[in-house]
């Protein structure tokens, strides 16, 4: 398979720059990038990427307006980066055919973290990003997180999780039969200081149990300790 293009389209052309040199870090060559919405879709048709890195507030107009663009003519996975980070945001990204929402101020790194999951599935691999057999995974129970912590399997299934949900999945799969605040896992997974985010963190919880619970109104994995957060156990059916 030939070598992935990707495209970032910001008009901070620091940040593009810093986004690119983390990228190329990763093994990634093929890398454009573009300032508005006009030059992102003539940089698109010419370059023909197979990942777009998309943010919101462009100098003429939205990022979301491309996307629906480009989803017209091509399935390739675009992923959102904004410094809007309210639900509804997301969910409207996400609902015009984005597949990641990824909020201001990032880890350039995680960025390219999520870059590389969605182009493993899509079956594209670096030879710097390829797995060796050093490489280590976590497996607790029925669920295995890959070495990067970008991927998240169930009984060798992948799971399809969004960049919030795989890092929860993080913490619990760390720390086992460990109750973990609300506030720890917000300031560990959003990397933000907690300030009453109570709803945030029990929304993601939902989505995440309805992907890896059976029934994710009878939670077996994801327990609810009241009054003082989560803890991630494992049925005895589950640790045999």
């Amino acid at each position: 398979m030939q070598e992935p293009t990707i495209l970032v389209v910001d008009d901070e052309a620091d940040l593009a720059n810093l986004l690119k040199v983390s990228l190329q870090k990763e093994g990634y060559k093929q890398i454009y990038t573009a300032g508005t919405i006009q030059e992102a879709w003539t940089s698109f048709q010419q370059t023909q990427p197979n990942i777009v890195l998309l943010d919101v507030m462009l100098p003429d107009g939205e990022g979301y307006d491309l996307c629906r663009r480009i989803r017209e003519v091509s399935h390739v996975p675009v992923l959102f980066m904004s410094a809007k980070n309210e639900e509804i945001d997301k969910i409207l990204g996400l609902a015009i055919g984005g597949d990641d929402y990824i909020t201001k101020p990032f880890s350039p790194k995680e960025v390219a973290y999520r870059v590389k999951a969605q182009l493993r599935r899509a079956g594209y691999q670096t030879q710097e990003s390829t797995p060796s057999i050093a490489e280590k995974t976590l497996q607790v129970g029925p669920f295995q997180l890959n070495a990067d912590e970008t991927e998240v399997q169930k009984n060798g299934v992948l799971l399809e999780l969004t960049a919030k949900e795989i890092g929860l999945m993080a913490c619990f799969m760390h720390h086992p039969n460990r109750i973990l605040s609300k506030e720890t896992l917000f300031e560990r997974v959003w990397g933000e200081d907690f300030f009453g985010s109570d709803n945030t963190v029990m929304v993601h919880i939902r989505r995440l149990r309805e992907k890896i619970e059976q029934d994710a109104s009878k939670p077996m994995y994801i327990t609810t300790v009241k009054g003082l957060g989560y803890k991630f156990v494992l049925p005895k059916e589950a640790q045999g």
